[in-house]
């Protein structure tokens, strides 16, 4: 913006203009071009061979070819079953039908993720555990991060070394094993050291619990639930 606040070959002092020099429109438009860039609201709402159907900064529903890039820089990589991966802000994204999920901008304050409820009003993620991608429901009945037994392999947790115990479960008593988990990650949210049980038996999903949603600030506004880390 210097070289809009100085005349072409003027000296500091002699160039530069006063904000009350601009009109109030010049005077907006100058505040806008210097505000950080917002990051990206971007949402999966349906597949089409070779196309996905995507949602952007709150815009309506439009379709984007695999391998194409939107005007925000929003790019379809893949489309395998009901997921898509897709290139927002630089950062890989692998999103389900009916998901969303917020991209902070580098040092915009505390990293967040933003989920859309679907049509039972569940709540769901798509992040990572150790690096691997789990899908995840959001519970904030089940006291830790809980994984079924196939996932667990998959991730690559030994869970004969965690301490075996007993936890009740919808379906009666079920053995665990609580282990410890290098990391965890939804949407920008990056979080080390998250305690965790292993089931001896697969689940249908694995389930976001207080191990690590008592470390956000989660905010819920209808259909959708903003998760903003606090610590």
């Amino acid at each position: 913006m210097v070289g809009g606040l100085l005349g072409k070959g003027a000296g500091f002092g002699a160039g530069l203009r006063r904000f009350s020099d601009f009109t109030p429109a010049a005077l907006i438009c100058l505040l806008l071009a210097t505000s950080p860039a917002k990051g990206a609201d971007v949402g999966l709402a349906g597949l089409f061979p070779g196309k996905a159907l995507l949602t952007i900064d709150g815009g309506p529903p439009r379709i984007v070819a695999l391998g194409a890039r939107t005007d925000e820089g929003v790019k379809v990589l893949a489309i395998e079953g009901e997921t898509a991966t897709l290139e927002v802000d630089g950062k890989k994204r692998v999103l389900r039908v009916g998901q969303n999920v917020a991209v902070q901008p580098s040092g915009g304050g505390p990293a967040t993720a933003v989920l859309t409820a679907d049509a039972a009003g569940h709540f769901y993620a798509t992040g990572n555990i150790n690096g691997t991608s789990v899908r995840f429901l959001v519970d904030t009945g089940a006291s830790l991060v809980s994984l079924g037994a196939s996932d667990a392999r998959r991730i690559g947790i030994d869970a004969s070394r965690g301490q075996r115990g007993i936890t009740n479960t919808a379906n009666g008593q079920a053995v665990v094993s609580r282990v410890k988990l290098d990391t965890v990650r939804v949407g920008e949210i990056f979080l080390n050291n998250v305690d965790a049980m292993v089931h001896q038996q697969d689940m249908p999903i694995a389930l976001l619990g207080m191990s690590f949603l008592n470390r956000m600030e989660m905010q819920r506004n209808g259909e959708t639930m903003t998760l903003k880390k606090r610590y």
